[in-house]
């Protein structure tokens, strides 16, 4: 497996010769005229590479549809959660991208929490998210070429780290949104006071929860644009920094450039599956007796 990190929260992961790709961001759009201008690079991914896209959620920054066409193959599936329902207020974050997914003709497929679709060499298992505003979310473990990647989205902490792992197995590298984000949008008011994602104590608290054996922070430096979007100061140091006190093995992966996976760490069966098998175990030595 091959995995570059790409802008913001974005990633472009390669394995047996088959691509992917997750919450691509390569514009703003007419988010810039509300989140400002992009602060950092926003490379983009490989033009009708891809034969799968994920995203964890329909908000502008992580669900740049037509940078998703550009991407895909003509045969490429975009698996997504499902769409948000009620009055068009409370859809107002994610009604942009439907509109733009239906009207690019894009195939896709709706992935509840839990579940899991295989696409070629990739298994993609969708895991419950939550971010601060309470519109649609799920993080994804992706798993190919004996490696299993997470990309948590810009989600907020939360107890199902444990049964994610258990139902997957050990993280291998975690891509972990950091940047605490205060957000007040003139559709949510009154503002929340309280980040709407993970802050880096958080991350690293799920980093640790899903055992990951490489750590990466994403969702970090691109946007800052107060009062509307204001985001932690030094929030990618202060996570590696604090990762490192907490003997999880982190690292700063710009954006473009690739990420030096951790060494095989061979079998891992989730702990489900080892206790699936441990119970048939069980149960042949109790016929036998």
């Amino acid at each position: 497996m091959q995995i570059r990190r790409l802008g913001w929260a974005g990633l472009e992961i390669e394995a047996a010769g088959a691509v992917a790709v997750v919450d691509l961001l390569e514009d703003l759009g007419a988010s810039a005229k509300l989140l400002g201008e992009p602060r950092t690079a926003l490379p983009p991914a490989t033009p009708g590479a891809a034969s799968l896209a994920l995203l964890t959620h329909l908000h502008a920054d992580h669900a740049d549809v037509p940078a998703l066409s550009r991407a895909l193959a003509p045969d490429g599936v975009v698996l997504r959660p499902a769409p948000m329902d009620g009055p068009p207020l409370e859809r107002g974050g994610t009604m942009e991208a439907e509109e733009a997914l239906e009207a690019h003709g894009l195939r896709t497929q709706v992935v509840a929490p839990w579940e899991s679709v295989t696409v070629g060499p990739f298994t993609a298992t969708a895991l419950p998210a939550v971010d601060g505003f309470g519109d649609a979310q799920v993080s994804w473990v992706l798993e190919a070429d004996g490696t299993r990647v997470l990309h948590a989205g810009d989600t907020l902490m939360h107890g199902w780290w444990w049964r994610a792992v258990m139902r997957t197995g050990p993280i291998d590298v975690a891509f972990l949104p950091v940047n605490g984000a205060v957000v007040s949008l003139p559709h949510r008011q009154p503002a929340s006071r309280l980040p709407v994602d993970m802050g880096p104590r958080e991350a690293v608290e799920a980093a640790r929860a899903v055992r990951a054996r490489l750590a990466v922070p994403m969702h970090y430096g691109t946007i800052h644009h107060p009062p509307v979007y204001t985001e932690l100061e030094g929030a990618a140091e202060t996570f590696v920094a604090l990762a490192e006190e907490h003997g999880v093995p982190a690292r700063i992966v710009e954006p473009g450039a690739p990420v030096p996976l951790p060494e095989p760490a061979g079998d891992q069966p989730s702990i489900r599956a080892a206790s699936s098998s441990a119970a048939r175990a069980r149960a042949g030595s109790e016929s036998a007796a």
